[in-house]
Formats: structure tokens, C-alpha cells, sequence
């Protein structure tokens, strides 16, 4: 494999900003970084950076489909589609994601995951996150009602061992585990226990933290807002600084007014951006299906024929410029939201989620209006902008 020198930019390190400086890249690792780049290298390839931002690449970890495609396609070509696809948009790393259906179409889509290889160029599947089925019928939201069940440790068990052991997130509804048994087992199993498409109170919420929740599931959306009586879900983001709570920010599932109390409120630290994105990312207006349902895309919003809003179409570079126009918000808080934070939630920081020595060489060149001009996945530039 070929070295990379990525050369002249300004790089965000985790603790530091180095202006003119350089990164070399071999065998898919950064393996220095430096503030001249006086290299001397056969076969270097060479990456001016001037006038531009390097970051630590997006990590999506809630994401359905893009480019026509779906996980729940359970095909090859289903994830190497999205996998080739999200670099365009910064995203070198995610967790592909099911949707409450039969157990026999998500079983498919487990077993297509543990056997997908990834490869070269493309953004890597680092597991899974399983949505479903185990939520509350009363917010559904866009899971199919007649497939909801309640938790089951066996199931989940047959699962993950059909996942070979892929399966990092989990969204479940913490109610329907009264005695906290499932989300216990889950959380002793290293696995991401993360409330959504719940009816949980407050009390609800922190009690199942004290079991092992850690996340909540696109905030705001498909759980109880805040209450003068009871402050539901999202009162608990706020309040429970074990949580690290996704969020949409489209400015649809939640408006630019709500993003901004989320995070005055949260902060960088504990906002994990996800695009909760369905097949029509990047496709436009049409009917495409979403969990066996039809999903009617209308300009920038994607909805089931009952106006119920079915994922989304948004990119994850938005999402961060989205974010990047609140107050008091940094290209340093957009790091957390888009790359540490959710390296961390995942346990996987000790490769990604930051410029670093050693990690894994997953990185995006930006321009000042957040355009993605380079996304290198695994040491190979995956995406080359205008």
C-alpha cells in the first residue's frame, strides 16, 4: 500500500489545533504528524491540504440505507452500495441498521452482516445496530406495530451469535423490561443499551440507567418530551450525564430552536450526530420502502402515507453545518459529535475518533463552509471533491 502525505493544513488533533501541518499515512495508519513535510518516501502520494481542515472521519451509527439500498436487503450489494456511497459525505465508519420486522427478514439481515467483508475505498460496517423489535407500539413511530415484541434474552442471544457477534447498538423501549433482566444482560455483554421508541418516564429512564442504559435513540423524536410534571426522556438527557443521546439534526425530526436548548443544555461532549438515514438518501422525491412500508420522499423529508416521519434523507456533513450555525458551537465540538463521541460509545476510540498516531487513518479534508474535499477511509482516499 502506498504512503499518503497529507500536506500544509490545519489539523484538528484532540486536545490541539496544528496550523501548517502534515499527516503521513501507511498501511491504512497515521504514522506521523509533523510540522514540515519534508518526507522522502518512493511511491508517496501527496495531498496539498492549504487553506483547508483535516478532521477525524464522520462515524455514522444509525443509518438504514443510501443510493436505493436498505440493510434490511440483506445483500452484498445492499451494504457495499451504502459502504462506497457515505464517503462522499465524510463518513468512514458506521453501524448498519435493522428495523423492527419478521424475525426471519431480520435474521437475513444479521447473517448477510456477519458475513459482508469490507473493502478497500469504501467507509467500513463496523457491526450492527439493531432498532427493534423490542419498542413500544405507543411510539413506533416508523416500526412496524405488528412486529413489535417484548424483550427477549434467548432471542437475542440466537441473534447476536447470527451476527457473529456484530451487533454494538441496540434500541429497545426500557419499560417493557420491568425487572431490568434483558437490559442487565445486554449491558454485561459489552453491547450499547440505547432508549428509544419508548413511553418512559423520567423515573423510567433513570432507573433503566442504573441497569446499563448509556444512549438514547434520535432524541426528541419517538419518546416523551419534557413535562412541568414529568420531564419524560429528554428531561433525562439533560439530567443524566451517564447518557449520550443521538440527534437528527436536520432541522426537521428537531428544529433549529430545539438543536440549540439540546445543546445548551447537553454540550458537545454527550451529542452523538446521527442521519438515521433510509434508502432515498441521495436520490431525491419518489416512493421508496422503509421496514416493508411505503415512504414518500417530499423535497428534504421522507414520510409513511400517514405523514409519520420514516428516517431520513440527510447527510452527515448537513447534519454538522446544521449544527456548526447554533451559538457557542466549535469545528472541535463538531468532532465530538461526529467521530469521538460515538468512538467512545462504542469502545472503538482506541482506533478512531481522533487524529492520532497509531489509529486507524480515517480522515476528511474540509473547506471552510464544511464541503468535503477529501474522505480517506482505512489509509486509501475514498472520495476526491470538486
Amino acid at each position: 500500500m502506498d504512503h499518503i502525505l497529507i500536506k500544509n493544513g490545519t489539523v484538528y488533533l484532540e486536545n490541539s489545533i496544528l496550523k501548517k501541518a502534515s499527516i503521513l499515512i501507511a498501511e491504512g495508519k497515521i504514522t506521523k504528524i509533523i510540522l514540515d513535510d519534508v518526507i522522502n518516501i518512493e511511491n508517496l502520494t501527496v495531498v496539498d491540504a492549504t487553506n483547508l481542515y483535516i478532521i477525524p472521519g464522520f462515524i455514522d451509527g444509525h443509518i438504514h440505507g443510501a443510493r436505493g439500498f436498505d440493510v434490511m436487503d440483506a445483500t452484498e450489494e445492499a451494504l457495499d452500495t451504502i459502504a462506497q456511497y457515505l464517503p462522499q459525505e465524510g463518513v468512514t465508519s458506521f453501524l448498519a441498521t435493522t428495523i423492527t420486522q419478521s424475525h426471519k427478514n431480520i435474521e437475513k439481515a444479521l447473517v448477510n452482516a456477519a458475513q459482508y467483508k469490507n473493502k478497500p475505498k469504501q467507509a467500513e460496517m463496523i457491526g450492527v445496530h439493531l432498532e427493534g423489535p423490542f419498542v413500544n407500539e405507543k411510539k413506533a413511530g416508523a416500526q412496524p406495530k405488528k412486529y413489535i415484541e417484548l424483550p427477549s434474552i434467548e432471542l437475542f442471544k440466537k441473534w447476536q451469535e447470527l451476527a457473529n457477534y456484530k451487533i454494538k447498538t441496540i434500541t429497545l423501549a426500557p419499560e417493557l423490561d420491568e425487572k431490568g433482566e434483558f437490559i442487565r444482560y445486554l449491558f454485561n455483554a459489552g453491547i450499547n443499551v440505547s432508549a428509544g421508541h419508548t413511553d418512559a418516564s423520567f423515573h423510567q429512564i433513570k432507573t433503566a440507567v442504573e441497569r446499563g442504559v448509556r444512549q438514547l435513540t434520535h432524541l426528541c423524536n419517538a419518546m416523551n418530551g419534557i413535562h412541568h410534571r414529568d420531564i419524560g426522556a429528554v428531561g433525562a438527557a439533560f439530567q443524566l450525564t451517564p447518557l449520550r443521546s443521538e440527534l437528527i439534526a436536520d432541522g426537521i425530526h428537531v428544529s433549529q430552536e430545539m438543536l440549540q436548548i439540546v445543546y445548551d443544555n447537553i454540550g458537545s461532549e454527550r451529542i452523538i450526530l446521527v442521519s438515521d438515514a433510509m434508502r432515498a438518501k441521495s436520490l431525491g422525491p419518489g416512493d421508496y420502502e422503509l421496514g416493508g412500508q411505503l415512504v414518500k420522499v417530499i423535497k428534504d423529508k421522507a414520510v409513511l402515507k400517514d405523514g409519520t416521519l420514516a428516517g431520513s434523507i440527510l447527510k452527515m456533513q448537513d447534519a454538522a453545518l446544521q449544527m456548526l450555525r447554533l451559538e457557542n458551537v466549535t469545528i472541535q465540538d463538531i468532532i465530538k459529535m461526529t467521530s469521538t463521541n460515538i468512538a467512545k460509545q462504542l469502545g472503538i476510540d482506541d482506533r478512531k475518533g481522533v487524529i492520532e498516531n497509531g489509529r486507524d487513518a480515517d480522515i476528511v479534508i474540509i473547506d471552510s463552509n464544511f464541503t468535503i474535499k477529501y474522505t480517506i477511509c482505512r489509509g486509501q482516499i475514498s472520495y476526491k471533491g470538486k
